[in-house]
């Protein structure tokens, strides 16, 4: 699921390589299993001559409404990565023409999430990017483990990528007590 070594610079590594949430999937596999009763049902009802043309014709529809609402779905949300390394934020997208935007980490002026009920349960969320860009906001979808992401970018923006350094701010003061 990473993103390919060629596409990093020089010294650069992957803090965090996600999809959508694999629960994106679930509305497309309970419209192939409609779609597909719909059309079992469906040739089962002409009689006659017609019958054999009418099962093709079915069953073409179904195939071409399951490659619609299942088969592209399910190629977006393979095609789609968010990556972040220790210099930037990496998304892609797309089946056959492909985006990418790269946010460095220097530019992004805040990292937030949402998430509520549904989302809590199914260990997703929104991560809310906010930059110095004229667009301002980039709003991640249905992040697994949105927390965990959001507090590693976070170590990342405040210099703590190894979890054991504290930045110097964070300092104890020994005031002799």
């Amino acid at each position: 699921m990473a993103i390919s070594r060629k596409l990093l610079n020089q010294d650069e590594y992957v803090v965090v390589s996600a999809r959508t949430h694999v629960t994106a999937l679930i509305l497309p596999a309970l419209l192939m299993i409609v779609i597909a009763a719909v059309a079992g049902f469906l040739t089962s009802l002409p009689t006659g001559a017609s019958r054999v043309f009418l099962t093709w014709v079915i069953w073409l529809v179904a195939l071409g409404v399951i490659g619609w609402l299942v088969v592209r779905p399910f190629l977006t949300w393979l095609a789609t990565t968010y990556t972040v390394t220790d210099r930037r934020l990496i998304t892609r997208t797309g089946i056959l023409t492909r985006r990418g935007h790269d946010i460095p980490l220097i530019r992004i002026s805040d990292v937030s999430y949402e998430h509520g009920l549904l989302d809590r349960l199914l260990g997703r969320g929104t991560l809310v990017i906010s930059d110095a860009s004229e667009q301002g906001r980039v709003k991640l979808h249905d992040i697994p483990q949105v927390e965990q992401v959001h507090l590693k970018i976070s170590e990342l923006l405040f210099e703590r990528a190894q979890p054991d350094q504290r930045p110097p701010w964070a300092e104890r003061v020994d005031d002799g007590s």
